[in-house]
């Protein structure tokens, strides 16, 4: 399994990645609602506000990831993880927990302190994403799910709270996706 930088060429592979694997998973209004996400994150985000990750296999693109930056009112280098995908066929196999540890490593590398991202506490608990409450860093729109907003300290340092509401890059500022 190789691990990369997503390259321009990726575009319309990964686009169809997740419309794919969010339409199998869960329904495809999701489907269209996740690639389309996929999508405009890659077209209309600055590449430097944009962070996408490939896990490859026989050349073939079988999971993704992004990170784009997360603003508070207080100074913080404190980005989102979002949207998270593997094919079906590679799913429980820990390609996406590889996946999300090696686009955490490279943002810590660049200097990232804070992980943030809105999913399923059960799989991110296993790369060390704990509950955030609302009071200590308030999440961009009203959550469906609030118990779903994660955050991860890349430095090990404890999460202090973070005034004002999150913004985050156009590409999220859709209610439907929170």
């Amino acid at each position: 399994m190789k691990l990369s930088l997503c390259s321009e060429s990726d575009k319309p592979e990964i686009q169809q990645l997740f419309t794919e694997t969010f339409s199998e998973s869960d329904s495809s209004a999701e489907g269209a609602l996740v690639g389309q996400l996929a999508q405009q994150l890659m077209d209309e985000t600055d590449a430097e506000n944009a962070f996408g990750f490939v896990a490859s296999e026989n050349q073939e693109i079988v999971g993704c990831i992004f990170f784009t930056p997360l603003k508070f009112d207080a100074p913080s280098k404190a980005v989102l993880l979002s949207p998270v995908a593997v094919r079906t066929e590679y799913q429980g196999q820990g390609v996406g927990q590889r996946l999300i540890r090696f686009g955490m490593e490279q943002m810590g590398k660049s200097g990232v302190e804070l992980v943030f991202t809105y999913g399923d506490p059960n799989y991110y608990s296993k790369v060390g994403f704990k509950t955030v409450s609302q009071q200590v860093a308030k999440a961009p729109f009203e959550l469906s799910h609030p118990e779903g907003w994660l955050v991860l300290s890349l430095t090990g340092a404890a999460i202090k709270p973070l005034p004002g509401v999150a913004r985050c890059v156009d590409a999220f500022n859709d209610p439907a996706l929170w």
